[in-house]
């Protein structure tokens, strides 16, 4: 389940100090200060539920179908193919193990299997896009800065979030927006730990992929009881992991 909406990033915040002490006749310098990276807030105890490329949770509904997302109107294609087993023209879900680094069986994909999708989309939804620039961190980073009102450019798609589930810490990228809100700025962007705004789905506040749900040891294969912590991390801070076999790099696609 989920639907679609934004892409973002922040740099690394570089602090270089240099003091310059006078003695009677000689000056000494201080090395410069370690490199310190940017550290986002938490967001912690939140119900996350599995959506997959291919999935056609509700025909009648909007957001029902993800063989397309709020980035990319032919996501199934640009994927590769349906993230799970087909059967009787359904795409299903299917069961992720390390084996094969939590990707799936039966196709290869095109793009990251690590996905994810959080409650807003800042290409779609007005009021998402209106606020963009003021509550996305990295919005006044480049690129971003320079395409704050050009609603073909996402500050939200590809950017990274860390999701730990007990000892089990993953990596994915947003590639689409929800579960049921797509400008829930307070939650998303908030630093005081706020609950999603909506509350269908058990309150989910994030949809993750199959390979998210395997790495992360969920106990349910399609549900919504499994509780997540998660924060936005800088692509330079991702560490090696099956999560970097291969990363999405595309943008908005109409």
């Amino acid at each position: 389940m989920a639907i679609k909406h934004i892409t973002t990033l922040l740099g690394v915040v570089t602090v270089a100090v240099t003091v310059t002490a006078c003695a009677a006749d000689a000056a000494e310098s201080v090395e410069p200060a370690a490199a310190a990276a940017t550290e986002y807030p938490w967001h912690t105890n939140i119900v996350a539920t599995t959506f997959w490329v291919g999935e056609i949770f509700d025909p009648t509904a909007e957001d029902g179908s993800q063989e397309m997302s709020t980035y990319d109107s032919n996501w199934l294609e640009s994927y590769g193919g349906c993230d799970g087993v087909t059967g009787d023209g359904v795409c299903r879900t299917e069961a992720r193990t390390a084996d094969n680094g939590y990707f799936p069986t039966h196709m290869t994909p095109r793009e990251n299997p690590f996905y994810l999708d959080l409650p807003f989309d800042d290409v779609n939804d007005e009021t998402a896009f209106a606020q963009r620039g003021s509550v996305i961190p990295w919005a006044d980073e480049a690129p971003y800065r320079d395409h704050l009102s050009d609603p073909s450019v996402s500050l939200m798609k590809n950017r990274w979030v860390r999701i730990r589930n007990g000892n089990e810490t993953c990596y994915g990228q947003i590639q689409d927006a929800g579960p049921a809100n797509y400008h829930d700025s307070a939650y998303v962007f908030g630093a005081d730990d706020a609950r999603p705004a909506s509350t269908e789905f058990n309150g989910a506040g994030l949809d993750v992929s199959p390979a998210l749900n395997g790495c992360l040891g969920f106990s349910e294969l399609d549900g919504e009881n499994d509780h997540v912590d998660w924060q936005f991390v800088d692509e330079d801070a991702v560490p090696p992991g099956p999560w970097r076999t291969v990363v999405t790099t595309s943008g908005v696609r109409e």
